[in-house]
């Protein structure tokens, strides 16, 4: 079939990557315009558009999509692209983490003239995990499976029928980026495979989302990041999960900023049924890192970075700051919702 792909990330990248090798002819994408990103903030382009380019597809990059926006130049921009779009000769439009909304005269023009409409790559088992942030939300709220659903496009948020879905595992280990690597795998290997089926006519093998277990995964937020020490350790070994590689947890020792990037639950013999020092309190150094009391046992940190500084092992930053012992880590508000 002939495709029209919308993505941005890495993610994304790896999905169109697969469709290319697949057989299936990838006719134009739509990315994200170049922006500024690293620490040189140096314009640079989507890795979506920097494989468009490699395999000579054309590429569109509107600032939006939305042909009633206020602002003219958005207007001129969208009504434009939706024209180049319609000229072209295609079968079905895959959408993956594009970053732009895609407004109902989007949805319609990739249904026009016999289209098979927009189908979706999303990194959860819907109906959990509609919205921005499915892998963080996931890591967050403790759940013990994920996975990813391809699901055919509607006018609501993440509710149209799905096609097919896999899950996996989240591992105790697992951070944002390697559940991440994970679902982008997969990912790419069920976009083709639904496709395939596509093609073949098996659209009849859409299912309705369930009415139940409808939960939304809000956009991260840097304001979010700050460590609440009275929380368990369990949650904040979740947090720290769910906020690497992005916006990292933090924290803050004597008004000085420091990033968490690694923790575990510790083994009971390593100390970490302390319960009657202060939530934040640094207990001390273990065999790979440092414990820090929580609202009920220790969290043992593994990995910090301070502010303009790389990234280092707990202990080494500990043994080289010795007076950090007894002092305590301070963050978010203490206010508890049980």
């Amino acid at each position: 079939m002939k495709v029209i792909f919308a993505g941005t990330p890495e993610f994304a990248a790896q999905a169109l990557l697969a469709i290319i090798h697949s057989g299936h002819e990838v006719v134009g994408v739509l990315t994200q315009p170049d922006r500024p990103a690293g620490r040189g903030m140096q314009i640079q382009a989507s890795p979506v558009k920097v494989l468009a380019q490699e395999k000579n597809i054309p590429v569109l990059q509107p600032l939006s999509l939305n042909i009633t926006s206020s602002d003219p130049a958005k207007q001129l921009d969208a009504r434009t692209a939706l024209a180049q779009l319609d000229q072209l000769q295609f079968d079905v439009t895959v959408v993956v983490a594009y970053g732009l909304i895609l407004p109902q005269p989007f949805l319609e023009m990739a249904e026009r003239n016999g289209r098979l409409g927009c189908f979706n790559i999303h990194a959860s088992l819907l109906p959990r995990w509609r919205g921005a942030a499915p892998i963080q939300r996931a890591i967050e709220a403790g759940d013990i499976k994920t996975g990813v659903a391809i699901m055919k496009m509607d006018a609501g948020l993440d509710t149209g029928p799905v096609l097919i879905s896999e899950e996996v595992d989240i591992k105790s280990d697992d951070t944002s980026r390697s559940l991440h690597d994970r679902l982008a795998h997969l990912g790419a290997d069920l976009i083709v495979r639904a496709l395939n089926k596509i093609e073949s006519g098996c659209e009849h093998e859409l299912q309705p989302q369930n009415r139940d277990g409808i939960t939304y995964a809000n956009k991260i937020l840097k304001s979010e990041a700050a460590i609440d020490w009275h929380r368990t350790a369990l949650e904040i070994d979740r947090k720290v999960r769910a906020f690497n590689p992005f916006p990292g947890a933090t924290t803050q020792l004597q008004g000085e900023p420091i990033k968490i990037w690694k923790a575990r639950i510790p083994s009971i013999d390593s100390g970490s049924l302390v319960i009657e020092r202060s939530p934040g309190d640094i207990i001390g150094e273990s065999a790979d890192g440092i414990l820090v009391q929580c609202r009920d046992q220790c969290l043992e940190v593994l990995e910090v970075q301070k502010a303009g500084g790389k990234k280092i092992s707990a202990r080494v930053w500990f043994l080289a700051n010795p007076s950090a012992q007894d002092k305590q880590f301070s963050g978010a508000s203490h206010k508890i919702e049980d």
